[in-house]
């Protein structure tokens, strides 16, 4: 018997990364508001929430498909929100860093473009390099918006084009779409079995 839809979503892993979600439309408003405290807290949970789904997913043996697109999609509806927001609570810290800005905005939605291009749907590879620029991002953000030191944000911001990179070429080599991907290198070595046997 097939599991009802709501059931499936109601796991542990899957409504951590819809709490990325709902989040962000509060995070908005936050901002909005100039209500720079609130939420820079909130954006915390949410980072936690990212750092955690995956966590508990492999514990309590819930990996699945839907669980994938679910924290990709909140990843990439977070970081939208966080540029968006920036440019209302620290419009002169953004404009200072256009450049870095555009290039992790770029690095979260190209490998989403080039995925739904040749798979028809989101791709959620949640590679190593991916999981290093989220925390690079998460910890760079808060040294650059509590302190105004920019150069931890200019540095994640090449780590995400990096993961970027190396998700598009993972969709590129792919014949049929696949989740949870630790590297290229991986890929590759999967590739090069197949074809020698």
């Amino acid at each position: 018997m097939k599991t009802p839809a709501y059931q499936a979503l109601l796991t542990a892993p899957n409504l951590l990364s819809c709490f990325r979600f709902a989040a962000s439309p509060v995070l908005l408003w936050f901002a909005w508001h100039g209500n720079n405290h609130s939420f820079l807290i909130l954006l915390a949970f949410a980072f936690l929430s990212d750092a955690l789904d995956g966590f508990v997913a492999r514990m309590t043996e819930q990996i699945t498909e839907l669980g994938a697109t679910l924290d990709s999609w909140g990843d990439v509806i977070t970081y939208l929100t966080i540029a968006l927001s920036a440019w209302w609570l620290w419009p002169d810290v953004v404009k200072q860093e256009i450049f870095y800005v555009f290039l992790i905005i770029s690095s979260y939605l190209l490998p989403a473009i080039v995925g739904i291009a040749k798979f028809g749907s989101f791709t959620s590879y949640h590679t190593l390099t991916v999981k290093c620029a989220a925390v690079a991002m998460s910890l760079s953000l808060y040294l650059l918006f509590l302190t105004g030191w920019v150069w931890a944000f200019r540095i994640s911001a090449f780590i995400c084009l990096l993961a970027a990179i190396e998700e598009i070429s993972i969709t590129l080599i792919l014949k049929e779409k696949q989740s949870n991907i630790r590297s290229l290198c991986a890929v590759l070595r999967s590739s090069n079995l197949r074809d020698s046997s």
